[in-house]
């Protein structure tokens, strides 16, 4: 995947500036697959993981070694050299989106199936309309959008409601409750992440929010005492198989892929998205115009 450095606008011809449209879109359109098809299997290897390891230290482990090998790919790579406001801002992120959000996920499992963890975890785009509209100059959803959210929570309602209101057992309420609100940081955290200083490379910027949320992760181990009752002679393979799949799949490409759509792609006001190129240069849309 490119590093996401925006190419400089050619403003003596139309050429470049549509070759780099282009390559915007495609690299937009392969994240997207990554976050869709990637992402939504890592619900099962967290399930998987957490049989043998412990679910803080599941998370992470798998983040900081992400973290530390893809920070020192695209450091090298790009040149850049983070600030304090980007490590203040990966550090907040990191905190919302790893430790709250994915580690909430990690310990929810425990009680909750796997599939169901993915279905309330879902109501992340719920909040992030929301939130995207709470905020100052925040964009109002429109009536179809709005009437997307009342289905979405209706949704929930059936999930973790009273024993038999969707036709199914009731979910843990401890462990749906820790998803609805990873779910809540997970989009808070996203939001805070466009509209505050990072590095101009996506994948830097994931590399520093992997790093700092594992730290996070593994500190939170330490003082619940996952640390006591791991031992590693007795981790299961299955649960050495899955940590790789995450460390690989879950953080190296869907989380990149993640933090990646987030400086690449903006909700249009008519509910819609769009992808704008950096630097003030040409917006190419998917879907439909605005």
């Amino acid at each position: 995947m490119s590093s996401g450095i925006a190419e400089q606008s050619n403003t003596e011809g139309a050429p470049a500036p549509r070759k780099s449209t282009a390559r915007s879109r495609t690299s937009v359109l392969f994240a997207f697959a990554a976050v869709y098809l990637v992402w939504g299997s890592t619900y099962l290897a967290i399930r998987v993981g957490i049989e043998s390891f412990p679910p803080f230290i599941l998370a992470g482990i798998r983040h900081l070694i992400a973290g530390l090998v893809l920070y020192a790919v695209f450091r090298r790579k790009t040149g850049i050299r983070p600030t304090g406001a980007h490590w203040w801002t990966a550090a907040v992120t990191g905190f919302m989106l790893l430790f709250i959000g994915n580690g909430g996920v990690s310990w929810a499992e425990q009680t909750v199936p796997s599939g169901i963890a993915a279905l309330l975890v879902a109501t992340v785009s719920l909040w992030l309309v929301i939130f995207d509209w709470l905020r100052p100059g925040g964009i109002r959803p429109v009536a179809r959008v709005t009437a997307g959210l009342l289905l979405g929570f209706g949704g929930l309602v059936l999930l973790v409601g009273p024993a038999h209101l969707g036709g199914s057992e009731r979910v843990d309420p401890r462990g749906a409750a820790v998803l609805v609100v990873a779910s809540l940081a997970w989009a808070w955290g996203s939001l805070y992440s466009k509209h505050h200083d990072k590095p101009a490379a996506p994948m830097l910027n994931a590399a520093m929010q992997s790093l700092a949320g594992g730290v996070v992760l593994l500190i939170a181990a330490g003082f619940t005492g996952e640390f006591h009752g791991l031992h590693f002679a007795a981790v299961s393979t299955r649960s050495w198989l899955a940590l790789l799949y995450l460390i690989v799949f879950g953080s190296g490409f869907g989380f990149s892929a993640y933090v990646f759509l987030l400086e690449k792609s903006t909700p249009c006001p008519r509910g819609n998205v769009r992808v704008c190129e950096p630097r003030g240069g040409i917006v190419s849309r998917l879907a439909h115009r605005c």
